[in-house]
């Protein structure tokens, strides 16, 4: 006899705000949960079990899930319901080029924007990068780098271009890179950050570029670490598409 169903890792860590608007809150919750890294990609989503948290029909849950397809967190396919998206190992990598295409291009119009109070947001989210490196925590290396990334471009205030390196950043959050390279290796990655504050607050902007360029590559090179036997990342063959 089969033993009792296990609560889906997504749902246990989904909360209900009182008073939210149901369609709005279904969305937000469901994508901060996907980003906040303790769903794995190839997680099932169950749609009944994320409509009993809400108190809804399978409605709203559906189109929420129809919005996070297109921003390349969910997937969908036919008799097999909906899924934390998956990459392939060159998507992941695709993806990472994109962020530092658009990094750059951003990098590049905010120095001559920015003023003193970002100079702080920048170097208050890298003191919080670095104690969560000096602490080992990856949950929270995850969350900081990515705070002190948006804080040396959002100076720049183009606000389309944000976006796009938002929603670029979000496709690889599933798989959490970091938590999957050696301590040592994080450890020489803040470094780069380190260069980059140093720039940014001299408003040098060769040194500024350089130093985002030798963070990328390196970044690059380390993407091989995440592991392909474990089911984080897709082998899909060509041309199959996911819906």
């Amino acid at each position: 006899m089969p033993g009792p169903r296990r609560r889906s890792a997504l749902i246990a860590l989904l909360t209900r705000e009182p008073g939210a608007a149901p369609q709005a809150a279904i969305l937000d919750e469901l994508r901060r949960a996907l980003l906040e890294g303790g769903v794995p990609p190839g997680t099932a989503i169950p749609l009944d079990e994320v409509a009993a948290v809400f108190g809804v029909s399978r409605i709203p849950v559906r189109e929420a899930l129809k919005t996070l397809i297109g921003e390349g967190l969910v997937e969908h396919r036919t008799n097999a319901g909906y899924t934390v998206a998956k990459l392939t190992p060159a998507e992941l990598a695709e993806m990472y080029l994109v962020r530092e295409a658009l990094e750059t291009a951003a990098l590049a119009a905010a120095l001559p924007a920015a003023g003193p109070a970002d100079d702080d947001a920048a170097r208050a989210a890298h003191e919080a990068l670095e104690a969560a490196i000096a602490a080992g925590d990856v949950t929270a290396h995850h969350r900081e780098s990515r705070r002190f990334h948006f804080a040396l471009v959002s100076p720049c205030g183009m606000h389309r271009l944000l976006k796009m390196f938002e929603s670029a950043w979000n496709i690889t959050e599933p798989v959490r890179p970091m938590a999957h390279i050696a301590p040592g290796d994080r450890s020489v990655l803040h470094d780069d950050h380190a260069d980059m504050l140093a720039a940014f607050v001299a408003r040098d902007a060769e040194a500024l570029l350089s130093a985002a360029r030798a963070h990328h590559s390196r970044l690059a090179s380390l993407l091989g670490a995440v592991p392909q036997h474990t089911g984080l990342l897709a082998e899909r063959g060509p041309g199959e598409i996911y819906d």
